[in-house]
């Protein structure tokens, strides 16, 4: 079919890069902002914390799906493989479909503008900002195309950086600030267990929004060492690394600002470090921040293009998407998409709605690869057992699933018009995907 095979991708990646890709998948500029949404939507320090718990526990048997699905089939392309084995190859494709045209490119973008957005004011530098966020899209793009390992290590480089951004603003909160209001626990804010019980539900929206992107591990299955091993291991301890360091930093807000103030603010981090530090505090969250969302623009741009290339070598998008330059061992034309779309998105403003379109269906594929862990465990029946199995299945898996179809309905609840427009355009991928079937069904004839 004209692209280079797969075994082309150079094996290179292990326990450590998996571990840091995941964490740098995950933790981006919301752990910064949205403990401010939770709390004012959850409103005491108990039921805010165990948000972030139960939100940590949802992720981490997410996790366990993933890991058990790379245990079984260590397939290049992650979760896109997994869906094409489990069910069928158009429902597999919606994956890619959407992380190209909405999801994980919009998610870029916003990246790119929110570090332009921080990195001016520190620079002095007077430039539209629009001009900096596609600089920094070609800058982190240029990065992966030099090859899979130099990616790699730049991604180690940002999460480290990012990771001792958020480790300060938790210090801070918990070891060196002074709390200036009251953050004892309390639910006098509610009547009923039903009014605990529906403050919870839309407190989780923005959690698990924050928890996502785990998932995207399993793409570079091609390019790690003994992936039925590895990919397991980096998921579970990257998650677990994820969980402590929000709990941490949803604590560290809850112990200085309180409960009241924590719902207030949009700047969290920024208002702990000021109690400490003053003014200089606030530069010390922008440089936090600039870099996490850095490090988010370059995990994107690190993983997704595996997808497309995946996609494109089984012979579902365009051949040209599957070649692997020579030189460097990586899909270089997807990467180079990946970067040129973001870079289009960031430079019109256009994607901003995309933050309400790609929360639901982001994690409705993931309730599909919950339901393709049963699949495989009816095939492989007598076969030996993986490496790795999801703890407490079916009952575990079972909780994921409904956590997820929670999700997806309350998002239509809330934002019907933008969920809408997120399944619209799922609806364009099985269009394309019709009329790709029937262009190329006379050339294999």
């Amino acid at each position: 079919m004209g692209a280079s095979q797969p075994a082309q991708l150079q094996r290179r990646l292990g326990l450590a890069d998996l571990t840091l890709i995941t964490i740098g998948a995950v933790i981006g500029s919301g752990i910064f902002r949205t403990p401010a949404v939770v709390a004012a939507r959850a409103h005491s320090s108990v039921l805010i914390t165990s948000c972030w718990l139960i939100g940590g526990v949802i992720a981490l048997i997410g996790g366990c799906i993933y890991a058990e699905l790379a245990a079984r089939r260590p397939l290049d392309g992650g979760a896109y493989a997994y869906l094409r084995d489990a069910f069928n190859p158009l429902i597999a494709f919606l994956l890619p479909w959407q992380l190209l045209t909405l999801s994980y490119v919009g998610s870029t973008a916003l990246s790119a503008v929110l570090f332009a957005d921080y990195v001016l004011p520190l620079t002095g530098l007077q430039v539209e900002p629009r001009v900096i966020a596609v600089l920094a899209i070609a800058a982190v793009t240029s990065i992966n195309l030099l090859g899979v390992r130099q990616g790699s290590t730049w991604q180690h480089i940002l999460v480290s950086l990012k990771v001792v951004g958020i480790g300060s603003v938790i210090v801070t909160g918990l070891l060196l600030a002074h709390p200036v209001a009251a953050a004892a626990p309390r639910l006098s804010a509610f009547t009923s267990p039903l009014a605990i019980a529906a403050a919870i539900g839309v407190a989780m929206l923005p959690v698990l929004f924050s928890y996502n992107n785990f998932q995207s591990t399993a793409f570079m299955t091609a390019e790690t060492k003994n992936p039925a091993v590895t990919i397991p291991r980096g998921l579970i301890v990257g998650i677990l690394a994820i969980v402590a360091i929000y709990f941490l930093a949803s604590f560290a807000y809850l112990r200085i600002l309180g409960p009241d103030a924590l719902a207030m603010t949009k700047t969290p981090a920024a208002d702990v470090m000021r109690v400490a530090f003053g003014t200089p505090g606030a530069v010390i969250v922008a440089l936090a921040i600039a870099t996490s969302t850095l490090g988010f623009m370059s995990s994107a741009v690190l993983l997704a293009p595996r997808v497309y290339f995946q996609m494109a070598y089984d012979g579902l998008f365009f051949k040209q998407i599957a070649w692997i330059n020579p030189k460097t061992k990586v899909p270089a034309v997807a990467i180079a998409l990946h970067g040129t779309i973001a870079a289009i998105y960031a430079a019109t403003g256009s994607y901003e709605l995309i933050l309400n379109w790609i929360a639901a269906w982001i994690w409705l594929f993931s309730l599909l690869c919950a339901l393709a862990v049963f699949v495989f465990r009816k095939r492989d029946a007598g076969l030996p057992r993986p490496g790795f199995t999801v703890p407490l299945h079916p009952w575990s898996t079972g909780l994921f699933i409904l956590a997820i179809l929670f999700i997806f309905a309350s998002s239509y609840i809330q934002y019907p018009i933008d969920t809408s427009l997120g399944a619209l355009i799922n609806i364009g991928g099985v269009i394309f995907y019709m009329i790709w079937n029937r262009r190329r069904a006379p050339a294999s004839a």
